[in-house]
């Protein structure tokens, strides 16, 4: 009988397994299939459902958070402009406003020259007219004592003095 198991053992293939080893074989793979089935795939396919909807929230959030962006740097954008709107109108007023004092103070400047110009124009005459009036009363002076002396009689009385002073100016104006 020994020899019966080794003649058996030599005339089978190494490579092809024994019935009983294939039917134990075929109910653990379904058992285990089953049992993979039941309880392992709807785990799978729960985290991959939520993996799914974790990455579209995350892509939506992520399209949200870029569109939010988006509005804010245009509204930045526009607020930029304003500022530099406002800021050149404001630089524009105020050159307008120094053209505007610097025109003035030139025209007070010119009012305030005219004016002192005016005064001093009055003031030279005034002194010119009493510088005349005094050389007149000098002349007046020395031409009476001079008319005295040739005349040889004294001319004390004073409307005839200024009668003769004035012809004697009016000559010497008109000779001019």
């Amino acid at each position: 009988m020994i020899r019966t198991i080794n003649l058996a053992a030599e005339n089978a293939n190494p490579l092809i397994p024994h019935t009983a080893e294939l039917i134990v074989g075929a109910i653990a793979f379904t058992l285990l299939f089953l049992v993979l089935r039941r309880a392992v795939v709807p785990m799978f396919e729960k985290g991959f459902a939520a993996r799914t909807e974790a990455i579209q929230g995350g892509i939506e959030r992520a399209e949200k958070a870029q569109a939010e962006a988006q509005r804010a740097l245009a509204q930045y954008t526009e607020q930029l402009l304003k500022a530099r709107e406002e800021s050149q109108t404001m630089r524009e007023e105020a050159r307008s406003q120094g053209v505007a004092i610097v025109e003035e103070l030139r025209a007070k400047a010119q009012e305030e020259a005219a004016r002192i110009t005016a005064s001093a124009h009055a003031s030279i005459e005034a002194e010119r007219q009493q510088a005349i009036t005094s050389l007149r009363n000098e002349v007046g002076a020395i031409a009476v004592e001079l008319a005295s002396k040739i005349v040889g009689e004294a001319l004390d009385d004073q409307a005839r003095q200024s009668r003769i002073v004035d012809r004697f100016l009016d000559d010497l104006e008109s000779s001019k």
